[in-house]
């Protein structure tokens, strides 16, 4: 598949989109809520007890750290100073074993995930890690999904707004292709090769047997050439009350998205069989809006309603309850954090 064919590609559909472009209507509604609030940095107050409120900068570790133990994998925090053996061991007394799940601890659109199989890989990433990241178990459930939250905080009871399916990275063989011509006929796989190459090196020329199927990357990730399905039409009041549940375990959290790895939806109705793999606060985007069948009219009503949710959760956490916006002062000095980061953690 040539480079122009890609490009158009690109061009013919919304999901790949730069978001300056998708998130156009969202300036001037921000604008707006800046001006409704006088705080450039209202979000702050969503999710009180998360930094920025989960807008930027925030710890998937002390995020982790809110949320009962029973409803994530086991999770330990990586200095970039430490060794390698240090590292181990750590693993050897929480229980952790490979294959792991290695990520940036602040976390940047799936930039720097990876799936660890040995001590080699671990020293490799822990090498060229300029960052903090965690380590994780690999989490035992093959389906994935993304699960957006609302809840006032002056309300018992919130909902669920949205829920997105991801299909993993998966090829299958023919018996005769390599690996790289089987990503060649998939232009959502395609966009991944380059970053493959880098990973697999020569197993990319290696040809699967006819039916075998591998998975290239083993979470859900757009960027990382995951298919999002909208399954919205899986949110039932049983799930609701099951995540009203969770979600008010988890202190202060009142927006946002978590990704879950599940058996099935019965068994998450009836909060067995799941992880979830991390949870998302203000910059959360309702995921389930990238499935192909939507245009970018959905997209943009989507993303309005669910800004408009933030904008009032904040007001009311704030006016209500008393918790601060972050002062302009501050919020100017951790967007500054925040670019300084992105520019390191694009060299991973």
């Amino acid at each position: 598949m040539n480079s122009i064919k890609l490009a158009y590609h690109k061009i013919t559909n919304w999901e790949y989109w730069p978001y300056q472009i998708v998130y156009l209507p969202i300036y001037f509604q921000y604008l707006y809520y800046v001006l409704r609030t006088r705080s450039f940095f209202y979000f702050n107050a969503s999710n009180p007890t998360i930094k920025n409120g989960g807008f930027l900068m925030e710890s998937k570790k002390e995020i982790y750290d809110l949320i009962p133990q029973k409803y994530y994998p086991k999770t330990i925090l990586i200095s970039k100073s430490e060794t390698v053996d240090i590292i181990l061991e750590n693993c050897d007394l929480e229980n952790i074993v490979f294959p792991l799940i290695a990520k940036p601890d602040v976390g940047l659109r799936g930039t720097a995930v990876k799936k660890i199989t040995n001590k080699e890989e671990l020293k490799a990433y822990h090498n060229r890690a300029n960052f903090n990241y965690l380590i994780q178990n690999l989490i035992p459930y093959s389906r994935e999904i993304g699960l957006f939250y609302v809840r006032y905080p002056n309300q018992e009871r919130g909902t669920i707004t949205g829920i997105v399916e991801k299909e993993f990275l998966i090829v299958t063989g023919d018996g005769k292709s390599t690996i790289e011509e089987l990503l060649l006929q998939n232009p959502r796989f395609a966009f991944q090769i380059p970053v493959l190459k880098t990973e697999l090196n020569e197993k990319i020329n290696e040809v699967l047997k006819n039916g075998e199927q591998l998975n290239l990357v083993p979470y859900g990730n757009h960027c990382r050439g995951s298919k999002f399905i909208d399954a919205s039409h899986y949110i039932t009041p049983q799930l609701i009350e099951r995540f009203n549940t969770i979600c008010k375990e988890i202190d202060g959290f009142y927006f946002g998205r978590m990704d879950i790895m599940f058996e099935s939806y019965e068994a998450l109705e009836r909060g067995e069989n799941f992880e979830i793999i991390e949870l998302n606060g203000a910059l959360s985007e309702p995921t389930h809006i990238y499935d192909p069948k939507h245009s970018l009219f959905y997209g943009w009503k989507e993303l309005t309603r669910h800004f408009h949710y933030m904008y009032e959760i904040s007001k009311i956490s704030h006016e209500q309850f008393n918790n601060p916006y972050l002062n302009f002062k501050d919020g100017l000095k951790e967007f500054k954090k925040h670019h300084q980061y992105y520019d390191i953690i694009l060299k991973f």
